[in-house]
Protein backbone atom coordinates (compact mmCIF):
# COMPACT_ATOMS: atom_id res chain seq x y z
CA UNK A 1 0.00 0.00 0.00
CA UNK A 2 1.30 3.43 -0.62
CA UNK A 3 0.42 6.51 1.11
CA UNK A 4 0.41 9.69 -0.31
CA UNK A 5 0.25 13.07 0.85
CA UNK A 6 -0.75 16.46 -0.90
CA UNK A 7 1.32 19.27 -1.11
CA UNK A 8 -1.31 21.48 0.92
CA UNK A 9 -0.69 19.01 3.85
CA UNK A 10 2.85 19.12 3.37
CA UNK A 11 2.89 22.65 3.67
CA UNK A 12 0.35 22.70 6.63
CA UNK A 13 2.83 20.42 8.62
CA UNK A 14 5.23 22.68 7.66
CA UNK A 15 3.96 25.59 9.15
CA UNK A 16 2.83 24.17 12.21
CA UNK A 17 6.65 22.99 12.41
CA UNK A 18 7.80 26.65 12.50
CA UNK A 19 5.30 28.20 14.41
CA UNK A 20 6.25 25.20 17.48
CA UNK A 21 9.92 26.45 16.78
CA UNK A 22 9.42 29.70 17.33
CA UNK A 23 7.17 28.94 20.20
CA UNK A 24 9.85 27.05 22.21
CA UNK A 25 12.83 29.16 20.43
CA UNK A 26 12.79 31.73 23.34
CA UNK A 27 12.32 29.35 26.05
CA UNK A 28 14.75 27.02 25.32
CA UNK A 29 17.26 30.60 25.31
CA UNK A 30 16.27 31.65 28.32
CA UNK A 31 17.44 28.23 29.67
CA UNK A 32 20.67 28.38 31.79
CA UNK A 33 24.08 27.04 30.07
CA UNK A 34 25.70 24.08 30.54
CA UNK A 35 28.72 24.63 32.97
CA UNK A 36 32.33 25.10 31.81
CA UNK A 37 35.15 22.47 32.96
CA UNK A 38 36.87 23.78 35.44
CA UNK A 39 40.54 23.42 35.53
CA UNK A 40 40.36 20.61 37.57
CA UNK A 41 37.79 18.79 35.92
CA UNK A 42 34.81 19.78 37.81
CA UNK A 43 31.97 21.71 36.92
CA UNK A 44 32.64 25.57 36.61
CA UNK A 45 29.58 28.28 35.99
CA UNK A 46 29.47 29.80 32.68
CA UNK A 47 30.01 33.80 32.83
CA UNK A 48 26.55 35.80 34.22
CA UNK A 49 25.14 38.46 32.18
CA UNK A 50 26.45 41.93 32.77
CA UNK A 51 22.81 42.69 34.27
CA UNK A 52 24.03 40.85 37.26
CA UNK A 53 25.81 43.89 38.38
CA UNK A 54 23.17 45.97 38.53
CA UNK A 55 21.40 44.25 41.47
CA UNK A 56 21.49 45.70 44.69
CA UNK A 57 23.38 44.44 47.57
CA UNK A 58 26.44 42.10 47.57
CA UNK A 59 27.21 39.60 44.57
CA UNK A 60 29.40 36.99 45.00
CA UNK A 61 29.22 33.44 43.34
CA UNK A 62 31.74 31.10 46.25
CA UNK A 63 32.20 27.48 45.29
CA UNK A 64 32.54 25.20 48.29
CA UNK A 65 35.14 26.01 50.48
CA UNK A 66 35.89 29.55 49.68
CA UNK A 67 36.82 32.37 52.24
CA UNK A 68 33.80 34.46 53.31
CA UNK A 69 33.67 38.38 52.37
CA UNK A 70 35.00 40.69 54.83
CA UNK A 71 32.91 43.26 56.50
CA UNK A 72 32.67 46.02 54.23
CA UNK A 73 31.06 49.51 55.28
CA UNK A 74 31.64 51.46 51.50
CA UNK A 75 28.61 52.62 49.94
CA UNK A 76 29.76 50.56 47.08
CA UNK A 77 32.82 48.72 45.98
CA UNK A 78 34.09 46.01 43.47
CA UNK A 79 36.97 43.36 43.40
CA UNK A 80 38.28 42.10 40.02
CA UNK A 81 41.01 40.41 38.00
CA UNK A 82 43.16 42.94 36.31
CA UNK A 83 43.76 40.52 33.51
CA UNK A 84 40.56 38.26 32.64
CA UNK A 85 38.58 41.64 33.68
CA UNK A 86 36.26 39.15 35.92
CA UNK A 87 34.35 40.80 38.84
CA UNK A 88 34.89 38.38 41.74
CA UNK A 89 32.75 39.98 43.84
CA UNK A 90 30.85 43.41 43.91
CA UNK A 91 28.25 45.56 46.17
CA UNK A 92 26.11 48.19 44.22
CA UNK A 93 28.79 47.91 41.37
CA UNK A 94 26.50 50.24 39.39
CA UNK A 95 25.65 52.94 41.87
CA UNK A 96 25.70 56.28 40.99
CA UNK A 97 27.93 58.49 43.30
CA UNK A 98 30.36 61.43 43.24
CA UNK A 99 34.30 59.81 42.71
CA UNK A 100 36.46 62.66 44.11
CA UNK A 101 39.51 62.50 42.45
CA UNK A 102 39.17 58.93 41.59
CA UNK A 103 38.23 61.02 38.64
CA UNK A 104 41.32 62.24 37.69
CA UNK A 105 42.01 58.26 36.29
CA UNK A 106 39.89 58.83 33.42
CA UNK A 107 41.37 62.76 32.89
CA UNK A 108 45.34 60.22 32.86
CA UNK A 109 43.52 57.78 30.48
CA UNK A 110 42.07 60.37 28.23
CA UNK A 111 44.93 63.48 27.95
CA UNK A 112 48.43 61.25 28.72
CA UNK A 113 48.40 59.84 25.14
CA UNK A 114 48.15 63.18 23.66
CA UNK A 115 50.24 65.01 25.29
CA UNK A 116 54.44 64.12 24.95
CA UNK A 117 56.04 64.32 28.67
CA UNK A 118 58.87 65.92 27.28
CA UNK A 119 57.15 68.99 26.51
CA UNK A 120 57.61 72.09 28.43
CA UNK A 121 54.99 74.98 29.10
CA UNK A 122 55.23 78.63 31.11
CA UNK A 123 51.90 78.42 33.14
CA UNK A 124 49.75 81.40 32.80
CA UNK A 125 47.44 82.96 35.18
CA UNK A 126 44.42 82.23 33.11
CA UNK A 127 45.12 78.25 33.70
CA UNK A 128 44.98 78.66 37.02
CA UNK A 129 41.87 80.10 37.22
CA UNK A 130 38.44 78.31 38.50
CA UNK A 131 40.33 75.92 40.93
CA UNK A 132 37.74 75.42 43.43
CA UNK A 133 38.11 76.45 46.83
CA UNK A 134 39.61 73.76 49.41
CA UNK A 135 41.07 71.72 46.51
CA UNK A 136 44.62 69.54 46.79
CA UNK A 137 47.55 71.23 45.28
CA UNK A 138 50.82 70.28 44.47
CA UNK A 139 51.90 73.89 43.97
CA UNK A 140 51.91 75.20 40.37
CA UNK A 141 53.25 78.92 40.19
CA UNK A 142 52.20 81.14 37.46
CA UNK A 143 54.91 82.07 35.09
CA UNK A 144 57.45 79.08 35.94
CA UNK A 145 57.89 76.23 33.40
CA UNK A 146 57.04 72.83 33.61
CA UNK A 147 57.59 69.73 31.99
CA UNK A 148 54.65 67.48 30.94
CA UNK A 149 55.96 64.67 33.09
CA UNK A 150 56.64 67.16 35.68
CA UNK A 151 52.66 67.91 35.41
CA UNK A 152 51.55 63.92 35.58
CA UNK A 153 53.49 63.38 39.04
CA UNK A 154 51.78 66.54 40.52
CA UNK A 155 48.73 64.90 39.40
CA UNK A 156 49.19 61.42 40.73
CA UNK A 157 51.33 62.19 43.78
CA UNK A 158 50.06 64.93 44.92
CA UNK A 159 45.93 64.87 43.22
CA UNK A 160 47.08 68.59 42.40
CA UNK A 161 43.84 70.40 40.86
CA UNK A 162 46.32 72.72 39.95
CA UNK A 163 48.47 70.91 37.67
CA UNK A 164 45.02 69.06 35.91
CA UNK A 165 43.90 72.59 35.24
CA UNK A 166 47.05 73.36 33.52
CA UNK A 167 46.99 69.85 31.81
CA UNK A 168 43.62 70.19 30.45
CA UNK A 169 44.70 73.41 28.93
CA UNK A 170 46.91 72.12 26.91
CA UNK A 171 44.45 69.78 25.60
CA UNK A 172 41.95 72.24 24.48
CA UNK A 173 40.47 73.61 27.12
CA UNK A 174 38.36 72.87 30.20
CA UNK A 175 35.28 71.93 28.52
CA UNK A 176 37.01 69.93 25.45
CA UNK A 177 38.82 67.74 28.12
CA UNK A 178 35.62 67.17 30.26
CA UNK A 179 33.93 65.98 26.79
CA UNK A 180 36.73 63.90 25.61
CA UNK A 181 36.78 62.11 28.65
CA UNK A 182 32.83 61.40 28.81
CA UNK A 183 33.48 60.01 25.06
CA UNK A 184 36.48 57.63 26.70
CA UNK A 185 34.40 56.88 29.41
CA UNK A 186 31.45 55.31 26.86
CA UNK A 187 34.38 53.77 24.44
CA UNK A 188 35.33 51.66 27.83
CA UNK A 189 31.96 50.80 28.53
CA UNK A 190 31.86 53.06 31.54
CA UNK A 191 28.04 54.21 31.08
CA UNK A 192 27.35 55.58 34.91
CA UNK A 193 30.40 58.30 34.77
CA UNK A 194 29.29 61.70 33.76
CA UNK A 195 32.02 64.37 33.85
CA UNK A 196 31.69 67.81 34.84
CA UNK A 197 34.58 68.37 36.00
CA UNK A 198 37.94 67.11 35.00
CA UNK A 199 39.88 67.16 38.31
CA UNK A 200 37.14 65.09 40.58
CA UNK A 201 36.26 68.48 42.42
CA UNK A 202 32.29 68.23 43.59
CA UNK A 203 30.06 69.74 40.61
CA UNK A 204 25.98 68.89 40.24
CA UNK A 205 25.52 65.80 38.26
CA UNK A 206 29.06 64.57 38.37
CA UNK A 207 28.91 60.63 39.51
CA UNK A 208 30.72 57.75 38.34
CA UNK A 209 30.23 53.92 40.17
CA UNK A 210 32.69 51.26 41.55
CA UNK A 211 32.80 49.54 38.53
CA UNK A 212 33.66 52.17 36.12
CA UNK A 213 36.88 53.11 38.24
CA UNK A 214 37.46 49.87 38.83
CA UNK A 215 37.91 49.90 34.77
CA UNK A 216 39.46 53.18 34.78
CA UNK A 217 41.94 51.55 36.86
CA UNK A 218 42.53 48.63 35.16
CA UNK A 219 42.75 50.60 31.69
CA UNK A 220 45.01 53.09 33.37
CA UNK A 221 47.19 49.73 34.32
CA UNK A 222 47.53 48.92 30.71
CA UNK A 223 49.33 52.37 29.51
CA UNK A 224 53.11 52.46 30.94
CA UNK A 225 52.97 56.42 31.66
CA UNK A 226 49.85 55.63 33.52
CA UNK A 227 50.79 52.31 35.46
CA UNK A 228 54.77 54.26 35.83
CA UNK A 229 53.13 57.50 37.71
CA UNK A 230 50.48 55.85 39.54
CA UNK A 231 53.30 53.51 41.47
CA UNK A 232 55.42 56.53 42.25
CA UNK A 233 55.55 57.01 46.02
CA UNK A 234 57.70 59.75 46.30
CA UNK A 235 59.30 62.85 43.52
CA UNK A 236 60.98 66.08 43.32
CA UNK A 237 59.00 68.84 41.82
CA UNK A 238 60.09 72.60 40.57
CA UNK A 239 59.27 75.14 42.74
CA UNK A 240 60.54 79.26 42.74
CA UNK A 241 64.06 80.49 40.95
CA UNK A 242 65.11 76.99 39.66
CA UNK A 243 64.69 75.23 43.33
CA UNK A 244 62.80 71.92 43.80
CA UNK A 245 60.82 70.26 46.79
CA UNK A 246 59.60 66.82 47.72
CA UNK A 247 56.21 65.20 47.38
CA UNK A 248 54.80 62.05 48.29
CA UNK A 249 52.00 60.05 46.80
CA UNK A 250 48.90 60.75 48.99
CA UNK A 251 47.89 57.10 48.67
CA UNK A 252 48.73 55.76 52.03
CA UNK A 253 48.67 51.72 50.84
CA UNK A 254 51.34 53.07 49.16
CA UNK A 255 53.35 55.24 50.90
CA UNK A 256 52.70 54.14 54.71
CA UNK A 257 52.17 57.75 55.65
CA UNK A 258 49.77 58.69 58.68
CA UNK A 259 50.62 55.17 60.22
CA UNK A 260 48.68 53.17 57.84
CA UNK A 261 50.64 49.82 56.82
CA UNK A 262 51.81 49.66 52.81
CA UNK A 263 49.91 46.70 51.34
CA UNK A 264 52.46 44.53 49.96
CA UNK A 265 52.47 44.13 46.45
CA UNK A 266 50.68 47.24 45.41
CA UNK A 267 51.05 48.92 42.30
CA UNK A 268 49.10 51.87 42.55
CA UNK A 269 46.60 53.62 41.49
CA UNK A 270 44.56 56.44 42.98
CA UNK A 271 43.16 58.04 45.97
CA UNK A 272 40.28 60.58 46.36
CA UNK A 273 38.22 62.82 49.05
CA UNK A 274 35.79 65.78 49.49
CA UNK A 275 33.25 66.58 51.47
CA UNK A 276 30.28 65.01 48.83
CA UNK A 277 32.11 61.61 47.91
CA UNK A 278 33.51 61.01 51.49
CA UNK A 279 36.78 59.01 50.63
CA UNK A 280 37.12 57.22 47.38
CA UNK A 281 40.04 54.77 46.24
CA UNK A 282 41.10 52.89 43.52
CA UNK A 283 43.79 50.31 44.29
CA UNK A 284 45.54 47.75 42.26
CA UNK A 285 48.08 44.89 43.81
CA UNK A 286 49.82 41.65 41.83
CA UNK A 287 51.05 38.94 44.10
CA UNK A 288 52.25 35.51 42.12
CA UNK A 289 51.55 36.82 38.89
CA UNK A 290 48.03 37.47 39.34
CA UNK A 291 47.04 41.37 39.42
CA UNK A 292 43.42 42.62 41.38
CA UNK A 293 41.32 45.51 41.37
CA UNK A 294 39.80 47.18 43.79
CA UNK A 295 37.32 50.13 44.11
CA UNK A 296 35.83 51.20 47.80
CA UNK A 297 33.79 54.21 47.75
CA UNK A 298 32.84 56.10 50.86
CA UNK A 299 33.15 53.97 53.62
CA UNK A 300 30.37 54.80 56.77
CA UNK A 301 32.15 53.76 59.57
CA UNK A 302 36.04 53.42 60.76
CA UNK A 303 37.02 57.09 59.74
CA UNK A 304 39.80 58.99 57.30
CA UNK A 305 42.03 55.89 57.01
CA UNK A 306 38.74 53.26 56.55
CA UNK A 307 38.98 53.30 52.82
CA UNK A 308 42.30 51.51 53.14
CA UNK A 309 41.58 49.03 55.61
CA UNK A 310 38.46 47.97 53.49
CA UNK A 311 40.44 47.90 50.36
CA UNK A 312 43.02 45.80 52.22
CA UNK A 313 40.80 43.22 53.24
CA UNK A 314 38.99 43.17 49.85
CA UNK A 315 42.42 42.81 48.53
CA UNK A 316 43.34 40.04 51.06
CA UNK A 317 40.05 38.38 49.86
CA UNK A 318 40.56 38.31 46.45
CA UNK A 319 43.98 36.71 46.14
CA UNK A 320 42.56 34.18 48.66
CA UNK A 321 39.76 33.28 46.82
CA UNK A 322 41.42 32.62 43.18
CA UNK A 323 39.96 29.79 41.81
CA UNK A 324 37.19 29.24 43.96
CA UNK A 325 34.68 31.68 43.11
CA UNK A 326 32.94 32.28 39.46
CA UNK A 327 32.65 35.95 38.59
CA UNK A 328 29.85 37.54 38.96
CA UNK A 329 30.11 39.97 35.94
CA UNK A 330 33.22 41.55 33.71
CA UNK A 331 34.70 44.44 33.34
CA UNK A 332 34.73 44.20 29.39
CA UNK A 333 30.76 43.56 30.07
CA UNK A 334 29.48 46.85 28.25
CA UNK A 335 32.60 47.88 26.50
CA UNK A 336 31.29 49.51 23.61
CA UNK A 337 31.75 47.42 20.35
CA UNK A 338 34.81 48.57 17.60
CA UNK A 339 34.79 47.95 14.20
CA UNK A 340 38.49 47.28 12.92
CA UNK A 341 39.90 48.79 9.13
CA UNK A 342 39.48 45.33 7.99
CA UNK A 343 37.85 42.42 8.98
CA UNK A 344 34.41 41.68 11.09
CA UNK A 345 33.78 43.35 13.95
CA UNK A 346 35.19 42.76 17.05
CA UNK A 347 32.98 42.22 20.25
CA UNK A 348 34.16 41.68 23.49
CA UNK A 349 32.77 37.71 24.45
CA UNK A 350 30.72 39.22 27.83
CA UNK A 351 29.37 42.09 25.67
CA UNK A 352 27.98 39.72 23.12
CA UNK A 353 25.52 38.08 25.90
CA UNK A 354 22.04 38.29 25.74
CA UNK A 355 19.85 40.83 27.86
CA UNK A 356 19.10 38.68 30.88
CA UNK A 357 14.80 39.85 30.08
CA UNK A 358 14.94 38.44 26.57
CA UNK A 359 15.88 36.01 24.01
CA UNK A 360 18.75 36.33 21.66
CA UNK A 361 16.89 36.41 18.44
CA UNK A 362 19.45 36.15 16.06
CA UNK A 363 19.70 32.74 17.61
CA UNK A 364 16.15 32.32 16.96
CA UNK A 365 16.46 33.30 13.68
CA UNK A 366 18.60 30.31 12.99
CA UNK A 367 16.95 27.77 14.66
CA UNK A 368 13.61 28.62 12.55
CA UNK A 369 15.65 29.19 9.72
CA UNK A 370 16.56 25.42 10.01
CA UNK A 371 13.20 24.40 11.11
CA UNK A 372 12.12 25.70 7.44
CA UNK A 373 14.44 23.93 5.66
CA UNK A 374 14.03 21.06 7.09
CA UNK A 375 10.13 21.14 6.82
CA UNK A 376 10.93 22.39 2.72
CA UNK A 377 13.30 19.11 2.29
CA UNK A 378 10.47 16.58 3.95
CA UNK A 379 7.57 18.71 1.66
CA UNK A 380 10.02 17.60 -1.30
CA UNK A 381 10.73 14.08 -0.34
CA UNK A 382 6.52 13.53 0.40
CA UNK A 383 5.16 15.56 -2.26
CA UNK A 384 2.95 12.77 -4.78
CA UNK A 385 4.62 11.70 -8.00
CA UNK A 386 2.61 11.71 -11.34
CA UNK A 387 2.54 8.73 -12.62
CA UNK A 388 3.54 7.70 -16.00
CA UNK A 389 1.91 5.90 -18.43
CA UNK A 390 2.66 2.71 -19.60
CA UNK A 391 2.71 1.92 -22.82
CA UNK A 392 1.80 -1.93 -24.48
CA UNK A 393 3.34 -3.56 -27.20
Amino acid sequence: MTIGFSSRTAAQACAICVAGVLALGPAALAAPAEPDPGPHGGARATLPRPSLLYRAGTQVRPRPGAPGLPDVSALSWVVADARTGEVLAASDAHRALPPASTMKTLFALTVLPVLPGGIRHRVTEEELSGIGAGSSLVGVVEGETYSVDDLWRGVFLSSGNDAVHVLAALNGGWETTAERMRAKARSLGALDTHVVSPDGYDAPGQVSSAYDLAVFGRAGLRNADFARHCATVQARFPGRDGRWFGIANTNRLLSGEDGVEPYQGLIGVKNGYTSEAGHTLVAAARREGRTLVVTVMHPRTGGAHAVYSEARDLLDWGFEAAGQVDPVGSLDGLRERRRPASGPEVVPAAAATAPADGPDWSDAALIAGAALLGAAAMALALRPRRRRPRYGH
